[in-house]
């Protein structure tokens, strides 16, 4: 019965390994992230490994081919044999593609009148509404204290938005 494991591939070298895994007889699963930028002015579509240096590799009889294919550094070892990865996380992966690329969620953006909560300071799990960016990765925001609200600067590692 054939399992998934983990393999770490060399960089720069993945297009190779892949290829080597794939003539060696294994089923390899290479999942690729959707990340749309604006570069020179101009919208593009990148596509990087969602597990940059790693592939998945379906072993049905025995594995030592893959251990020693041209780009491979290694498999993922669990003892003496490869650590299985479970069908359900391969399904996982495989559910949130979309023409065989995953859309990652675009993590909510900080604007004036955003929600936020704070997470580490003296007003640790408080509500705020964020007012302003400043310099040094430092954000203002505004918390209601004593009857009124006040300004208040913190780390932005310190604050995350409420959806």
């Amino acid at each position: 019965m054939a399992y998934w494991c983990a393999v770490r591939l060399q960089p720069h070298r993945e297009a190779l390994a892949l290829h080597c895994l794939g003539l060696a007889g294994y089923q390899v699963y290479y999942p690729r992230l959707r990340d749309r930028r604006i570069r020179a002015g101009r919208k593009i579509e990148v596509r990087p490994p969602l597990f940059p240096g790693y592939a998945f590799i379906a072993i049905e009889l025995q594995w030592h081919a893959a251990r020693w294919a041209a780009g491979v550094i290694n498999l993922i070892m669990d003892g003496v044999g490869p650590a299985h990865v479970p069908d359900n996380v391969i399904a996982e992966i495989r559910g949130r593609e979309v023409d065989g690329l995953i859309d990652l969620p675009k993590p909510p953006q900080l604007r004036r009148g955003a929600r936020v909560r704070i997470l580490r300071s003296p007003f640790t799990g408080h509500l705020a509404i964020f007012a302003d960016m400043k310099p040094r990765q430092r954000v203002e925001i505004l918390l209601q204290l004593l009857g009124g609200e006040q300004r208040v600067t913190l780390a932005k590692k310190d604050i995350e938005v409420v959806r």
